[in-house]
């Protein structure tokens, strides 16, 4: 028995920045993050950035705030593979010198028609090793044609064992594993050669990704070993899916990080979310705090079944955890949201609002449509708010704006208590009597509790808005 001790855990997010980071990519994130902070591990970001052809400067940016949004920190990079190349090149170097990889001279067209023929005689398709084993002399006729060359790894001819912390041993037969390019023949690495090289030199322990990948895996261990080095333990995660049960897409709607944030859902509710989509720490808990997370995370609970994204599930959690936040961090939250609407409230009034509007939001995307009323005099009535006061008793705006110019002293309790007045005197249930007064002063058939947000309006611009609106009615 060996008296080391296990290295320390090391894990890494990887993503190629092409665009917003999807919650697919970020749940895998959020798994690896979550393990190295439970096992007192590192967590590296990588960034796949090779592909100058899909690759921007905005999209990295991005990436990089999708997860400091989300919390999601990491203790080393972001590494940036673009600045690795000569990396790549000494190690593929090393890899020709020793025997592990070959120069491969086939053109398009011919691996083409190979894999072609290969198919008619009813074989597997893939690489047929016709490069494998060149003479010198061979090589130097197609040097000598100016042909050019991509470095082929050649496959160990073995079984190859992958102990998936989730899918369990998933076993490669001998030969279904054909040789693979490492580096194009410009010079530049391929996605199975910068993985099993990053991974080996940053010392990664334990790799967390989607199932799609789980084919590579055997490659990404062979490159490792034939550098001389241990290949990380893989986690494997099922995608997520949609409600149709296919993978998550654009069809499904928009489910990237940025949108989720846009629709005004809390980062705290989609990690929250995230993590218990194909994990479970036991029990019935579904709210947990990031610590608690943390805590109770392990690889080894994670399903190897699919699980499928349901947004009302996350609208629920959000809701949850919308009403938990304080008055003074709600209304901190909800100010991008009012501002992007061209709405610019003063603090005192968007805090003293947050308790009239924190029960009927669901997502921040919300506060805009519920206050505007409280930070704008350009309120339009809406096609419901019209319909509203057009069923109002003849002259009842016009009575309401006089008892509401009486009201000494101007708070919530004196305002109700004039309003339910009038509504005995009229004849009318307090919802028929409220309607059409919060329609005047709202311009919405929706609002706060009507006695409340006329308070927080104020008297002045309370009985304005109620005579304009009832002058208009006359």
């Amino acid at each position: 028995m060996s008296d080391l001790a296990p290295a320390p855990v090391r894990c890494r997010f990887a993503p190629a920045p092409s665009g917003s980071l999807h919650v697919g990519n970020v749940r895998s994130a959020l798994f690896s993050w979550l393990f190295a902070r439970h096992q007192g591990g590192t967590f590296v970001l990588r960034l796949e950035d090779t592909d100058a052809s899909r690759v921007t400067e905005e999209a990295v940016k991005g990436v990089l705030e999708d997860l400091r949004w989300l919390g999601i920190d990491w203790d080393e990079g972001p590494y940036r593979q673009s600045e690795r190349l000569d990396i790549y090149r000494e190690k593929a170097d090393q890899l020709l010198a020793d025997g592990s990889a070959y120069r491969c001279f086939c053109t398009k067209e011919e691996l083409d028609a190979r894999s072609k023929a290969a198919r008619e005689r009813g074989e597997a398709p893939g690489y047929d090793g016709h490069c494998r084993d060149l003479t010198e002399e061979q090589v130097e006729a197609y040097d000598a044609e100016g042909r050019s060359a991509v470095v082929r790894f050649r496959m160990p001819d073995r079984e190859w064992l992958v102990e998936d912390i989730v899918k369990g041993e998933v076993r490669f037969a001998a030969g279904q594993l054909r040789d693979f390019v490492l580096m194009r023949s410009d010079g530049s690495p391929v996605f199975l050669l910068a993985v099993a090289v990053d991974d080996m030199l940053m010392g990664i322990t334990h790799v967390v990704r989607g199932d799609d990948l789980l084919a590579s895996a055997p490659r990404n261990a062979a490159v490792v070993e034939a550098l001389g080095g241990t290949p990380p333990r893989y986690a494997h995660v099922p995608q997520v899916l949609g409600p149709d049960r296919q993978p998550l897409s654009k069809r499904h709607g928009s489910t990237s990080v940025e949108s989720f944030r846009e629709q005004g859902f809390l980062p705290e509710a989609l990690v929250n979310y995230l993590a218990l989509l194909g994990w479970s720490p036991g029990g019935d808990r579904e709210i947990l705090s990031r610590d608690e997370l943390v805590s109770a995370f392990d690889l080894g609970r994670v399903s190897s079944n699919p699980a499928a994204f349901d947004t009302e599930k996350l609208t629920w959690m959000n809701t949850h955890y919308v009403q938990a936040l304080d008055d003074d961090e709600l209304a901190a939250r909800c100010l991008h949201f009012l501002t992007e609407e061209g709405l610019m409230p003063d603090p005192a009034s968007l805090r003293a609002a947050m308790p009239l509007v924190r029960e009927r939001m669901k997502t921040l995307a919300e506060a805009p449509e519920l206050l505007r009323f409280l930070f704008t005099d350009d309120v339009e009535l809406t096609e419901k708010a019209q319909g509203l006061v057009a069923k109002a008793p003849d002259g009842y705006l016009g009575r309401v704006a006089d008892v509401l110019d009486a009201v000494e002293p101007w708070d919530a309790d004196s305002i109700q208590a004039v309003l339910d007045a009038l509504a005995d005197v009229e004849g009318l249930s307090r919802t028929k009597a409220f309607q059409p007064v919060r329609a005047a002063v709202t311009g919405s058939n929706v609002s706060p509790p009507l006695p409340q947000s006329l308070a927080l309006l104020g008297k002045e611009r309370t009985v304005a808005r109620v005579r304009v609106v009832a002058a208009g009615a006359a």
